[in-house]
């Protein structure tokens, strides 16, 4: 079994995609653990809606190839078109981060993700589940790679998120 981190946003129906995408993950996986839910600016877009994210853990015995179609079709399932542009809004993005460890080209994905070291949304959430965890490229402790984070045009603060009777602001 493979420790599985995903990164979670959404910027259209925040509340019920970010619902739907939990629920999905809660009754396909075991031992989900989920971040505290931040809103953040959004970065790259020129729509200017913010963005709810947050990051999920799991374990898993899936392929890459596996774990990748199942959050795209979760992501479709929930309304995202695929032939949308890059930079717009999206009602579910969810993105392998981590699988296991793997670093390189794994099923046409690479991993870990790149936006892991560069966007504070993915960074916090992350280090904020597994602080002590090293980055399976640098070797460096998430914690570390947050406070290291020159952050100061990516703002993020956490929201209040009631899911199945738990706030995520709280855990």
């Amino acid at each position: 079994m493979a420790r599985v981190s995903v990164s979670i946003g959404s910027n259209i129906e925040r509340e019920r995609h970010i619902h739907a995408c939990l629920d999905a993950l809660a009754e396909t996986f075991d031992d989900l653990r989920v971040s505290k839910v931040y809103e953040s600016e959004p970065v790259g877009f020129e729509d200017g809606r913010n963005f709810y994210n947050l990051v999920a853990l799991f374990d898993c015995d899936w392929t890459v190839g596996e774990l990748q179609a199942w959050c795209k079709r979760l992501e479709f399932a929930n309304g995202r078109h695929p032939d949308s542009p890059k930079f717009s809004p999206r009602t579910l993005d969810v993105d392998l981060l981590d699988v296991g460890g793997l670093s390189g080209e794994h099923d046409g994905v690479s991993l870990p993700r790149a936006e892991i070291l560069h966007h504070a949304f993915v960074l916090k959430p992350l280090a904020e589940l597994l602080p002590d965890t090293p980055h399976p490229v640098n070797g460096k402790r998430y914690r570390d790679l947050w406070k290291a984070l020159d952050a100061h045009d990516q703002h993020l603060w956490p929201v209040s998120f009631v899911w199945r009777g738990r706030d995520l602001s709280h855990d």
